[in-house]
């Protein structure tokens, strides 16, 4: 993972595309190892089922595809 703190006098918006990147590749590497996360963020919209972590990441850095499916076995 890169480095994602911009310098101290960055601009709040440059700022915030750094944390957000920081939290997708977090949120990414937690997914890998939780079913149930997967499922909350198909929930909200993130096509992440069945992606690799880097996959996952990215989806993540963008806005939500839209509702999601429930998955074939119901849950």
């Amino acid at each position: 993972m890169t480095d994602p703190e911009p310098a101290p006098d960055a601009i709040p918006g440059d700022r915030l595309s750094a944390m957000n990147a920081a939290l997708a590749e977090w949120a990414a590497c937690s997914a890998a190892e939780s079913p149930s996360l997967i499922e909350r963020f198909e929930a909200m919209g993130y096509r992440v089922r069945g992606k690799s972590r880097e996959e996952v990441a990215e989806v993540l850095k963008h806005p939500p595809a839209g509702p999601s499916t429930p998955p074939a076995d119901g849950r």
